[in-house]
């Protein structure tokens, strides 16, 4: 059987040591299958495994191996639309259950490395930099909402205090919300891992679902062997394919770039981010950055629609790292890769079942790393008959990418164009 190892990032490169797991060989019973080890899937795992169910994760490569072991590793709250567009969209009633949630998953992030001792590099801390007064009125408006569902870990900054956190001429103000921060997102993916395990739930790498036989029994089927199930939870969100035809008619993976410097040294470093928060523009396609803890620069950034990997990352994301940070052109990079994220059209989660006992969650749109976390809760309550909180969810308006699979590359990215544009010229 083919085995796929991690892309070669600085994540991986610097990964805390795991056991190894193999795939699956025969059959096997369990309550839940679920596919997929990143954080949606290890979330549900968590949370069903402490409420006594036994549960079975295949994953078709290994923990953490799409987008939960690379991202710009940031804690970011809320979703990819706010909460006042959900309002508009399915009215207040829902959008307050909604709007409850949405800093929950940090909180969860918190707990679990704490519960579980999770060696992630956690900080607090996280900024929202500001680049023209449009964006600035914008979080002004979005420090209110925040507030009105009960997030008060918020400093609006100007010119000259966001000078003090962080080392950019371009900005002239920002948002520091420290309920915010970073990890190591790999390392938080592992650990969730070895929590499951210790736990008495079953990982096993490069285990591919090929086919889910559905009905009142659902089997997931593997290469090499097959999980017979009371309930699955489809987990795979970019990284799906088509196992699930009517789940990649209404989503499309969408590729980011990230590079990493070689270190910077502590004093290089802590003049670019005196107070090591995390950074992200307020731009529709964002830039975001951090330093590590051997205090190098994570630099992400862009979009690529249709997930399709560019030739060369350094060239696309090194300019973009320069303008923020011209104090680093001698600077080596020594790290450079791309993942996949799963884009909806509406930007908002998509939560559902199948059936009575086939259940999802996917297309995080660019932010997943809090999200994800609340959906393993979220998930699990419903497994458990409480499905209040799932129903929210599951209530949100889901709609296919205008021309179908074949023109939602085309028209997606000329929608960034014209945002991007919009960046641009400052309106």
């Amino acid at each position: 059987m083919a085995n796929t190892p991690y892309p070669q990032s600085y994540y991986a490169a610097s990964a805390n040591p795991v056991p190894p797991r193999p795939a699956l060989q025969g059959e096997v019973e369990t309550d839940v299958c679920i596919i997929g080890a990143g954080y949606t899937g290890l979330s549900s795992a968590l949370f069903l495994l402490e409420n006594g169910f036994k549960v079975s994760i295949v994953e078709a490569a290994k923990v953490g191996f799409g987008a939960s072991g690379r991202n710009g590793g940031q804690i970011v709250n809320s979703y990819s639309r706010d909460i006042d567009v959900i309002e508009r969209t399915v009215g207040p009633k829902q959008a307050q259950l909604l709007g409850q949630m949405a800093f929950e998953g940090g909180r969860i992030i918190r707990e679990r490395v704490a519960k579980y001792d999770i060696q992630c590099d956690l900080k607090d801390g996280g900024v929202f930099a500001a680049l023209t007064s449009k964006q600035m009125g914008h979080l002004e408006s979005q420090k209110r909402l925040w507030e009105r569902f009960g997030h008060n870990q918020l400093e609006l900054m100007d010119q000259k205090r966001i000078r003090e956190v962080v080392a950019c001429d371009s900005y002239i103000g920002g948002m520091l919300d420290m309920s915010g921060g970073h990890i190591h997102p790999l390392n938080l993916a592992l650990g969730e891992a070895a929590a499951v395990e210790s736990l008495g739930g079953i990982i096993y790498e490069q285990t591919p679902a090929v086919r889910i036989e559905r009905g009142a029994n659902p089997v997931v089927h593997t290469p090499q062997g097959k999980v017979r199930a009371k309930f699955i939870i489809v987990a795979g969100n970019a990284y799906l394919g088509n196992l699930v035809p009517e789940l990649a008619a209404k989503s499309m993976p969408c590729g980011t770039q990230v590079i990493t410097t070689e270190p910077l040294g502590e004093e290089l470093a802590r003049t670019l981010l005196p107070q090591d928060y995390c950074v992200e523009d307020c731009n529709y396609l964002l830039d975001y950055y951090r330093l590590t803890s051997d205090k190098r620069l994570i630099f992400g950034g862009g979009v690529v629609y249709g997930a399709r990997d560019p030739a060369n990352i350094e060239a696309i994301i090194r300019p973009k790292m320069l303008k923020a940070f011209p104090q680093l052109k001698d600077v080596k990079i020594d790290y450079a890769w791309t993942g996949n994220f799963l884009l909806t059209l509406s930007r908002l989660p998509q939560v559902g079942r199948i059936g009575d006992n086939i259940y999802y969650s996917q297309g995080c749109s660019g932010h997943g790393v809090t999200y994800t976390h609340l959906a393993g809760k979220v998930l699990a309550e419903a497994l458990r008959g409480q499905a209040e909180r799932f129903d929210a969810f599951a209530g949100l308006p889901h709609y296919p990418f205008p021309g179908g699979q074949m023109l939602r590359v085309p028209f997606s990215a000329i929608g960034a164009w014209y945002y991007s544009l919009r960046d641009r010229l400052g309106f």
